[in-house]
């Protein structure tokens, strides 16, 4: 293990929550992610782990309902549901701002917050709310722009500047990523971050 870096290949999953009382205690630095369904978040989290399939993947949005943790040494990750699938009902929105509302409000020890953007599109309303929300939290957080494989050099060079414009509220020093769980592009940056969050070198 690299000095400074977490030992991503020792990782089990632990279990699922559907509800608040399921969240399990929080005795261990968090790191979460959040993104919109189908934005590529378990395909990311795989990508980290060198796993191919510990977060499950789905080609069918608003897959992942529940907040499902892994442990690592010293660490938890936690995949946080999928937000803005609008075939979901309106009790399932309801049970989902629940469940969030009390994952953010228990006090837990989150250092990180992996926030996912497609990188080819501008970002949606919910993810806008998710942003101010993460700027009024004061959390940690830190800006995965997924499936930049999907773009060409030129291409990117101008998503990323249309992101400055889109993202010109974000007050705090945030750290935006290309990142591809198909080329690997990012994965070892994302190490990094995570890392230094939970090592506490930031």
């Amino acid at each position: 293990m690299a000095e400074g870096l977490l030992n991503f290949n020792n990782v089990q999953f632990e279990t699922s929550a559907g509800v608040g009382k399921q969240l399990i205690k929080s005795d261990l630095p968090e790191v979460a992610f959040s993104g919109k369904s189908n934005v590529g978040k378990s395909s990311l989290i795989n990508k980290i782990l060198n796993r191919k399939s510990i977060a499950r993947v789905s080609s069918t949005p608003g897959k992942t309902t529940t907040v499902n943790f892994f442990k690592l040494d010293g660490v938890r990750l936690v995949d946080l549901p999928g937000y803005g699938y609008a075939k979901v009902s309106q009790g399932e929105r309801k049970r989902w701002s629940e469940l969030m509302e009390q994952y953010f409000n228990s006090g837990r020890d989150i250092r990180l917050i992996v926030q996912l953007l497609d990188m080819r599109h501008p970002p949606t309303k919910d993810d806008l709310d998710m942003l101010h929300f993460l700027e009024q939290s004061g959390l940690n957080y830190m800006i995965a722009l997924t499936k930049s494989d999907k773009l060409n050099k030129t291409q990117t060079e101008q998503r990323l500047n249309s992101i400055e414009k889109e993202l010109e509220f974000i007050e705090q020093d945030v750290i935006a990523i290309p990142f591809s769980s198909v080329r690997g592009d990012g994965v070892e940056e994302v190490r990094h971050i995570i890392s230094n969050a939970v090592l506490g070198e930031i």
